[in-house]
């Protein structure tokens, strides 16, 4: 699995050491650093300096674990075990497609929310505190736009599950399959 994405892409290279080094401004760099660049929508690869091996994922996942340990948690204990349940799962695959557009789909909507006038208050955009007022204001509307999102999204996936179902029993169908039977004990 080798390395770069895109030449434009930001490059960063992790050492033995687990320092991370930033070529583009020739310094060393912490995980605050990485997630910086994240916050600041700026696209970087990160590479095993030995290896050249991917480690882009590994290290936006220590960061996820850092948040997750500090302040408070976007993902319950819960939510965690259900998408450990999924590894390994047949419905592994569906379901990380499924959780990645949704969260672009969240994002499309906040997107599109923060667009409008409702994103702006005389030409500039809303500060965290005004996004709280705001948001304590349309809390009830914006609760009940986020409960439709998320029925009409437990609906899809019911939606693919069944379809999934319906395929495995047309594809198997034809296939005999006789259960099996249980041993009889002979005393």
């Amino acid at each position: 699995m080798s390395s770069v994405k895109k030449s434009s892409d930001r490059l960063i290279k992790k050492y033995p050491n687990r320092r991370l080094y930033d070529t583009q401004t020739s310094s060393y760099i912490t995980l605050t650093d990485v997630k910086q660049l994240v916050l600041d929508n700026e696209e970087f690869t990160v590479v095993d300096a030995k290896s050249s091996e991917d480690l882009t994922r590994s290290i936006l996942l220590q960061i996820i674990l850092e948040e997750e340990a500090n302040g408070a948690p976007m993902f319950s204990s819960g939510v965690l075990s259900q998408i450990i349940r999924y590894y390994g799962h047949a419905m592994q695959g569906m379901m990380g497609s499924y959780l990645e557009k949704n969260v672009q789909a969240f994002t499309d909507i906040q997107h599109k929310f923060t667009g409008t006038s409702a994103g702006s208050f005389d030409g500039k955009p809303f500060s965290p505190e005004m996004w709280t007022q705001f948001m304590n204001v349309q809390g009830p509307m914006m609760q009940g736009m986020m409960n439709n999102y998320i029925d009409q999204s437990k609906s899809l996936f019911v939606q693919m599950q069944e379809q999934m179902q319906n395929q495995s029993k047309n594809l198997f169908g034809a296939f005999p399959f006789v259960p099996p039977v249980p041993p009889t004990d002979k005393k």
